[in-house]
């Protein structure tokens, strides 16, 4: 996708050939802040502390990440503490441990050199391969948005958190089949849910829709069941960052309450993502492991002065609880949509 007119991937590796380019997302919209990773402690960081996000993404990233460790030694040991240490990083997205066993089985019969550039070969086949699929997932997700567009002006869709091509190597999950729509003609409408407490939806959503020129609104995230009620959404597509066997969802908090409002209000409930992000080996939700995050996210927050200048506020004094997903049942799910198509049900 393009910034400013210059297209970009969320990752890629530098002019050295060897060291990888990310954003930092943490300072979205305000600064376009590029980072070089040339470490797998960079690498650890970077997903670990939010710089990159995104259950595509950061597998991505922790594959490049065994990459840079590998360069630096490439021995058995390297191998194994680095992807220990790599999968430690984010407990909930299944893309992370997918990703590094991918590159660890691609590395494991070779020794030396050879070993460095399977990494790399191994790499760089995650990331092509989800650019692809994140648009087989647009133009699956595309003919969702076509029905609706027969008999409405325009076609007013909710998403929740950011599973745009920030959150993947390009195009994006959720929002990949909105850029197709937007694309081919079709007025759309975006509402862009703040998603607290890191505001992915008002922060890195509503930048990527705007740089494509989507009309969106940005709403407080309880405003949406309000908008359901009013019939003001046509449908609701989310990205997700595990399904288990039995379809459940694991997606940032706050999408299971949209997915109860949704199913009240007779309003399609998508869930978009890669096949890497499912699970078969969980049979449902309870047995994902929740990431507790920082109690600073929800009693802090950043924004803009208005000298420009970037500051946090203190919310509140109080203690704060920040798990940072919930699950949504399989029977509140209308559809999945993936690269091989739209499914009722992901076996």
């Amino acid at each position: 996708m393009k910034i400013n007119g210059v297209h970009y991937r969320s990752i890629s590796l530098t002019e050295n050939g060897w060291s990888v380019r990310i954003f930092d997302q943490r300072q979205l919209p305000w600064r376009l802040s590029i980072v070089e990773l040339t470490s797998v402690e960079m690498a650890a960081t970077a997903i670990r502390e939010m710089w990159t996000r995104g259950a595509p993404l950061i597998g991505a990233t922790a594959a490049y990440g065994l990459c840079l460790a590998l360069r630096e030694e490439p021995g058995d040991r390297s191998l194994q503490e680095s992807y220990q240490r790599l999968l430690a990083t984010r407990p909930t997205a299944v893309n992370l441990r997918w990703a590094l066993e991918r590159v660890q089985r691609a590395v494991v019969p070779l020794k030396g050199q050879e070993r460095v550039e399977a990494a790399y070969r191994a790499a760089a086949a995650i990331c092509d391969e989800d650019v692809q699929n994140c648009h087989a997932i647009g133009e699956h997700g595309l003919t969702l948005i076509r029905e609706p567009a027969r008999r409405k002006s325009v076609v007013n869709i909710l998403t929740h958190c950011n599973a745009g091509w920030l959150a993947t190597v390009d195009y994006g999950t959720a929002l990949a089949p909105i850029y197709l729509a937007h694309d081919a003609g079709i007025p759309v409408h975006v509402w862009v849910d703040e998603t607290r407490p890191r505001n992915q939806g008002a922060l890195l959503t509503a930048y990527e829709l705007a740089q494509h020129g989507v009309p969106h609104t940005v709403i407080a995230d309880n405003a949406g069941g309000l908008l359901m009620r009013q019939g003001k959404v046509d449908l609701c597509i989310v990205g997700a960052d595990r399904v288990t066997r039995n379809g459940d969802v694991c997606n940032k908090i706050g999408t299971y309450l949209k997915a109860l409002a949704a199913r009240d209000n007779e309003v399609p409930f998508y869930v978009a993502l890669p096949y890497s992000t499912f699970d078969p080996s969980l049979e449902s939700g309870a047995e994902v492991p929740i990431e507790e995050r920082a109690a600073e996210e929800v009693t802090l927050i950043q924004g803009q002065t208005a000298d420009a200048a970037l500051a946090t506020v203190r919310l509140t004094n109080s203690p704060a609880a920040n798990p940072a997903f919930d699950v949504t049942p399989a029977r509140l799910v209308t559809r999945y949509v993936t690269e091989r198509g739209v499914l009722a049900a992901m076996m």
